[in-house]
């Protein structure tokens, strides 16, 4: 159970930081809100949602009464019914939404050498370089949720920066962004800020140190779940492909 524990451990440092500002927020909202205990804290909630998706349980049901319920009574003492905890549920939707992470990946529309002789999106497509090398195409700009979900998605050609269609993607969210070195930018991270956004990235080897919490660099080093998001509409949806490519820029 080191993973359950150390999950744990990462949803309840995000929350001590989290309840506070959603409080806040709710009550700068002008709405009256009851806060009453409940048989389970908003980390454990958070919990067992990432958890039901990392074991990939097919029914929430299935996989609370005969996995939580039965397995994980010592680590959940307080478990309530299964109706209930559906009700209690929800309230995790916010801070889990609160958790993205940004990155991008290339479309390419056809071989490098066939470059040339390429017509379909002629004047559309562009060559763009990543750390695997050239590609002619387009760019898939993605952020997602903890839990692998889409949020927010953006296609461009091939020789976008990275940063650039960062602003729009974000418009909808709030609270903490994790993304990886490509991302660095001071007058980025300032802009985002004035937008409610704290962008969190690691720094390369010749910049200062800058000091991160034990919980942003978990989420830093887990960053690469949206690999698994890539694999997943290249190989299972086929966007990659002249047809699923054209699909995406009716979007």
């Amino acid at each position: 159970m080191e993973n359950l524990t150390e999950l744990y451990c990462l949803m309840d440092d995000f929350c001590k930081d989290f309840e506070p500002k959603m409080h806040e927020i709710l009550l700068n909202n002008g709405s009256k809100r009851r806060r009453r205990s409940t048989q389970l804290s908003l980390a454990e909630m958070m919990t067992l949602v990432v958890l039901f998706h990392q074991l990939r349980f097919s029914q929430f049901k299935v996989f609370y009464l005969y996995h939580v319920r039965l397995y994980l009574r010592k680590e959940f003492p307080n478990l309530p019914s299964y109706s209930r905890c559906v009700e209690l549920l929800p309230r995790s939707a916010l801070a889990l939404t609160a958790l993205s992470v940004a990155d991008s990946t290339p479309i390419a529309v056809c071989d490098n050498l066939r470059i040339r002789r390429h017509k379909v999106f002629d004047g559309i497509a562009e060559r763009g370089k990543t750390s695997t090398g050239w590609f002619f195409g387009f760019k898939l700009h993605v952020i997602i949720n903890q839990l692998g979900e889409i949020l927010s998605f953006r296609l461009t050609p091939g020789n976008t920066d990275d940063r650039k269609p960062l602003p729009e993607l974000i418009k909808d969210l709030s609270s903490c962004l994790y993304a990886d070195k490509g991302y660095l930018s001071a007058s980025l991270k300032q802009q985002l800020k004035t937008m409610g956004i704290n962008l969190i990235t690691n720094i390369k080897k010749k910049m200062k140190p800058v000091e991160q919490t034990y919980f942003d660099k978990a989420i830093l080093r887990h960053r690469s779940v949206i690999e698994t998001v890539f694999d997943e509409l290249k190989n299972l949806c086929q966007i990659e492909s002249i047809r699923g490519t054209a699909l995406l820029l009716t979007l």
